[in-house]
C-alpha cells in the first residue's frame, strides 16, 4: 500500500509539471495553433481521469465529496471545449491531492524523525566481554550497555550504574530524570550523563516509542471528525452550488457564467485545509507527549463542556508520603519510625514502602526483622530482637495483645480528626508507641490545571474518588473543584458517567488510563494520565498522555482551541475569496479561463493559513513549553 501511494503521489508531481508546462506554452504563444491544441486537449483529458473516477465513486458510494463539483466543472469545460479552464482546474485538485500527502507525510515525520537518531547498533554486554550488535537481532533479556551520549534503543530495566535521561522525544519534558538499579528506562531516550547497563524488556516493535509511532499513523486515517467539519460542509455546499448553477443557467442560458461560476466556487482548498489543520494538530501534540488517537477526538476536544477527573493518581500522585508522626509511648519519633521500618521491610503494601522510603530519606536506621507475617488490609508483625513489632490498625493491634488506654484512645481519636489519610499504629512488646500518618500528595499543577481548563470553556469539573468524603473535599477545595463524589466503586463511577453523558456537548474523563479503563471507554473522550510504558493506558484511551503531568490536559484542550481557529480562519478566508471572485465574474471582469486562474491561485490562502498548525508544537501551548 505504501509502495503504490507513492507512485501516485510521484504521478501527481510529474502531472504538475506537466499541467504547469503546457500552460506556460499555451499562453507564452511558443508552439504553434495545432501542437498546443494537441498537448493541452491531451494533458487537460489525462488530468480529469482520476477526478471523474473519484467522483464516480462518490456517487457510488452515494457521497458528496469536491472531485464530483470538479468533475462537473471539468465536464463542462470540455464540452465547452475551455481546454485551459479543463488545465487550470486539473492544476489546483492535483496541487490539493500533492498538499494532502505532503500533510500524511509531515504528520508522520514530526514523530518519525526520532527513529533515524537510533543507532543502527548497539553494545551488548555477553559475560564478561560487550560486543556490538545489530539492533534487529536484540532479544528480550539481553544486557545492553548505553554511555553517555548514546540513546537508549529498547525499553529495559537498569541493572547496573546511574544516568540522567533526557525523555522529552516522548514525553515533551525538558529536564532530565534520573535512572537508577530498578529502574525502567524507554526507547527513544537520551544518556546525557553517567552510564547504564539495561536489561532489555521490549524490543523492536514492542517498544513504547514505536506504539507511539503507530499511533500517530493510524490517527491520520481516522477521517469521522474531520468529515464532521469539512466533508458535510462540503456535501451541503455543493448541494447548494449545484442547484444555484442550474438556475443561472435557466435565467441566463449563458454557459460560460455558469462554468466561471462553478470554477470560482469549486471548494476543494477548503476539503483539504481544514483536513491538514486537525493532522498537523495531531503532529504538534505527538511532539508534546500527548497521543490524540485521530481527528475525531481532537474535535472532541472543542466541544468538552464537562470534564470528570479520577483523584487518586490523577488530582494526587497516587503515592503514599509520611507527613506526621505522633508520640503516644516512651519512644521517639525516630525510634517509631525505625521500628516501623523494620516490621515492614519485606511487605510490598503501598503503606510499608512510604514509611521505608521515608525512613531512608531522613536517614533513620532500621534493622532487617525475622518471623515476618502480613494480613491483607489489616496489618503486620515482625520480631526484633526477640519482641515483636506490630503494624497495622487499632483492632488489628488490640487483637494481638496491645494494650491501648484511654488516655491513648482519645488521643486515636483526636489524631483520626485531624488525619486526612491513612494511619498506622506501632507497637512494640504489646506497648503502643505511637502513629504514623500518612497521605497522597496532590500533584503541584494541579490547581493550576483546573483554573486554565475553566479558562479554556470547560464549564464543569467533578472530582469522582473512592475515598471518604472528608478526604474528598480536602482535595477538592484545594484544587478548586465545586463537585465531588466520594466514596465510589468502580462501577459508581460509570453511574456517575452515564449521568453526565449529554447530547448537547462532549464530556471528557481523565483517569490512570489501567483501573479507569471501562470509565474512559464510557466516556466521549477518555484521557489516559501516566501512559507511559503502559500498554493498557495506551489502549484503553482515545488521548494518552506520556507523561505523568495533569497540565497536558489543558494542553490538549488548547491545541484543540487552536485547530478549531485555524479552521475557522480558512472558512473565513475561503468565503471572502469566493466573494471576491463571484463579483469579478458577474462583472464580466473574467470568463472561465479567468476563474480557474483565480481559483488555482487563492486555493493557497487556506492552505498556508492551515500548514501554521506545523509550528504550533515547536513554539509551545500558549507559553506552556516552559513547563
Amino acid at each position: 500500500m505504501q509502495t503504490k501511494k507513492f507512485q501516485f503521489v510521484k504521478a501527481d508531481h510529474f502531472l504538475l509539471g506537466a499541467l504547469l508546462v503546457v500552460l506556460l506554452l499555451h499562453y507564452g504563444n511558443f508552439l504553434s495553433q495545432s501542437i498546443d491544441f494537441v498537448l493541452i486537449t491531451f494533458f487537460a483529458s489525462i488530468a480529469t481521469v482520476p477526478v471523474l473516477y473519484s467522483a464516480y465513486q462518490s456517487l457510488k458510494n452515494r457521497k458528496i465529496n469536491v472531485d464530483l463539483l470538479a468533475g462537473v466543472a471539468l465536464s463542462v469545460s470540455i464540452l465547452n471545449q475551455q481546454w485551459a479552464s479543463a488545465v487550470f482546474i486539473n492544476l489546483m485538485l492535483t496541487s490539493a491531492r500533492i498538499f494532502d500527502a505532503y500533510t500524511q507525510d509531515s504528520a508522520r515525520n514530526a514523530i518519525k524523525s526520532l527513529l533515524k537518531l537510533r543507532p543502527e547498533k548497539v553494545k551488548v554486554q555477553k559475560g564478561q566481554e560487550i560486543v556490538e550488535e545489530l539492533i534487529s537481532r536484540i532479544k528480550k533479556g539481553d544486557l545492553i550497555v548505553v554511555e553517555l551520549g548514546e540513546r537508549i534503543p529498547v525499553d529495559g530495566i537498569v541493572v547496573r550504574g546511574q544516568a540522567q535521561i533526557d525523555q522529552s522525544s516522548l514525553t515533551g519534558e525538558s529536564l532530565p530524570v534520573e535512572k537508577n538499579l530498578g529502574d525502567e528506562v524507554l526507547s527513544s531516550t537520551m544518556n546525557i550523563s553517567g552510564s547504564l547497563v539495561i536489561r532489555a524488556e521490549k524490543v523492536g516493535k514492542d517498544t513504547t516509542f514505536e506504539k507511539m509511532v503507530k499511533l500517530v499513523e493510524q490517527s491520520q486515517n481516522d477521517k469521522a471528525g474531520i468529515q464532521t467539519t469539512a466533508d458535510k460542509f462540503t456535501a451541503w455546499y455543493i448541494s447548494v452550488t449545484f442547484l444555484g448553477a442550474i438556475l443561472i443557467y435557466v435565467f441566463s442560458r449563458d454557459l460560460n457564467l455558469v462554468l466561471s461560476v462553478l470554477l470560482v466556487t469549486c471548494a476543494d482548498d477548503i476539503a483539504v485545509a481544514v483536513p491538514m489543520a486537525f493532522s498537523a494538530g495531531i503532529a504538534s501534540a505527538a511532539r508534546k507527549g500527548i497521543i490524540i488517537k485521530g481527528g475525531s477526538f481532537l474535535e472532541g476536544l472543542m466541544r468538552v463542556k464537562t470534564i470528570l477527573i479520577d483523584k487518586t493518581g490523577t488530582l494526587t500522585k497516587g503515592v503514599l508520603k509520611v507527613n506526621a508522626v505522633y508520640v503516644l509511648g516512651d519512644k521517639t519519633k525516630q525510634e517509631i519510625i525505625s521500628l516501623a521500618a523494620s516490621a515492614d521491610f519485606f511487605s510490598r503494601h503501598p503503606v510499608a514502602h512510604a514509611v521505608i522510603e521515608y525512613a531512608n530519606a531522613n536517614k533513620i536506621v532500621f534493622e532487617k526483622t525475622e518471623e515476618f507475617e502480613e494480613y491483607s488490609g489489616l496489618g503486620s508483625h515482625a520480631v526484633l530482637a526477640g519482641k515483636k513489632i506490630i503494624c497495622g490498625k487499632m483492632a488489628f493491634l488490640q487483637n494481638e495483645g496491645v494494650i491501648i488506654s484511654d488516655q491513648q484512645l482519645s488521643e486515636i481519636e483526636k489524631i483520626k480528626a485531624i488525619c486526612l489519610g491513612s494511619i498506622l499504629l506501632v507497637a512494640y512488646d504489646s506497648n503502643l508507641l505511637g502513629i504514623i500518618s500518612l497521605e497522597d500528595e496532590i500533584r503541584a499543577e494541579a490547581k493550576e490545571t483546573i483554573q486554565r481548563l475553566h479558562t479554556l470553556g470547560v464549564e464543569q469539573i467533578v472530582m469522582l474518588t473512592g475515598d471518604n468524603e472528608k478526604i474528598a473535599k480536602k482535595v477538592a477545595d484545594f484544587v478548586g473543584v465545586k463537585t465531588f463524589h466520594a466514596n465510589l466503586l468502580p462501577e459508581n463511577k460509570l453511574e456517575y458517567i452515564k449521568k453526565y453523558l449529554s447530547k448537547d456537548h462532549k464530556i471528557a474523563m481523565i483517569g490512570d488510563g489501567v483501573n479507569d479503563a471501562a470509565s474512559l471507554a464510557l466516556a466521549d473522550i477518555g484521557i489516559a494520565m501516566g501512559a507511559l510504558g503502559a500498554d493498557a493506558a495506551i489502549e484503553a484511551a482515545d488521548i494518552a498522555l506520556m507523561k505523568d503531568d495533569l497540565s497536558k490536559v489543558a494542553q490538549a484542550l488548547e491545541m484543540g482551541k487552536a485547530v478549531e481557529a485555524i479552521s475557522r480562519q480558512d472558512f473565513w478566508i475561503w468565503g471572502v475569496v469566493n466573494i471576491v471572485g463571484l463579483g469579478l465574474v458577474f462583472a464580466k471582469m473574467i470568463g472561465p479561463e479567468g476563474a480557474a486562474a483565480y481559483n488555482f491561485i487563492t486555493d493557497f490562502f487556506p492552505l498556508m493559513n492551515s500548514m501554521r498548525m506545523f509550528g504550533f508544537g515547536l513554539k509551545g501551548f500558549a507559553g506552556t513549553d516552559k513547563k
